[in-house]
């Protein structure tokens, strides 16, 4: 199964996209970057305890919980529709747009800044893939004893913007909403810091920002947004799996949190996590950049029929 799996991975990596970009990475780059023992934060957090019945009659066993991140999935941005980094998604997604036409026109900035003008609008496509790492990160682990599994399928499509064309161009909706009224409320950063990149709400791709890298940012920090809360109008699967016995999903994304870690794929590859605003780089090129979406597991290997409770080290 192995084998056949690294063999997928092989020619994914050699296959010719449609549409390359400047700022590029492949499946096999991105399938490697899983092999980052600091993004993961592996450890023991507690124990589950287990009803374990037979003839005999009845005991309680236990088993150790673990808590630790997974790569969920892929969040590209970009400036130009259809334009991903991530170059075999490129590939297939630049045949849909065809199918969409001109709604999805346009991109990148939407205003030009004049003399003296520190604001500017850039507008940024988001694309969020299921993680191709998946076989690899379990390989890994398997090393350290159990580990959890987060449900996604690898190379699913679970946000394109483009075909979410009427909420993330027109922000119809969000506009009114509190979280977009009020400053603050929802924003990368915060003003204590003096670091404040942008608001989340509206979910939207238009973001102004004069520095590309923060604009693109704030773009993954709306998508991940949309695609983990439940409250969301947008065209998106959530693929967060529920709760159930002895598996303890993470809550949905929340900007300047540990909830949640980003590591940089494009356009340079890191092999650690942070949050933005921690999290900070130079500017692409062309306006693209990609990210491994990380989010914290916790869970227990079963050891009877009925699930008891859990308790966690230190409270």
């Amino acid at each position: 199964m192995i084998k056949k799996i690294k063999i997928s991975l092989i020619l994914l990596a050699v296959m010719p996209s449609f549409a390359d970009t400047s700022t590029s990475i492949n499946t096999l780059q991105i399938t490697q970057s899983v092999l980052s023992p600091s993004c993961i934060e592996y450890k023991t957090v507690g124990t589950c305890f287990w009803l374990f019945c037979t003839y005999g009659g009845c005991k309680v066993r236990t088993s150790v919980k673990v808590k630790h991140y997974i790569p969920d999935v892929v969040v590209s941005t970009y400036a130009e529709p259809f334009k991903n980094p991530w170059k075999e998604i490129n590939s297939i997604t630049s045949l849909a747009s065809g199918l969409v036409g001109s709604n999805v026109q346009g991109g990148g900035d939407t205003n030009n800044r004049q003399a003296n003008n520190r604001t500017k609008v850039r507008f940024k496509d988001v694309q969020a893939i299921g993680h191709p790492g998946g076989a690899l990160f379990s390989q890994m682990l398997s090393g350290m004893g159990y580990y959890c599994n987060n449900g996604v399928t690898p190379m699913f499509p679970y946000f394109v913007s483009e075909l979410d064309f009427i909420a993330w161009r027109l922000a119809l909706i969000e506009s009114s909403y509190p979280e977009a009224l009020v400053p603050g409320m929802r924003e990368v950063g915060n003003q204590d810091g003096a670091n404040m990149w942008g608001n989340i709400y509206p979910r939207a791709g238009a973001v102004t920002q004069n520095d590309d890298y923060k604009a693109g940012a704030v773009a993954v920090q709306r998508g991940a947004d949309v695609l983990t809360n439940s409250n969301s109008f947008h065209i998106s699967q959530n693929y967060t799996k529920s709760k159930s016995d002895g598996f303890w999903p993470p809550d949905p994304v929340k900007e300047n949190s540990s909830n949640h870690k980003w590591q940089q794929l494009a356009p340079n590859l890191k092999m650690y996590c942070g949050i933005f605003p921690i999290l900070n780089d130079t500017p692409s090129v062309d306006g693209a950049y990609a990210f491994a979406l990380w989010r914290p597991y916790k869970c227990c290997k079963r050891r009877g029929q009925k699930f008891l409770y859990s308790i966690d080290y230190g409270g």
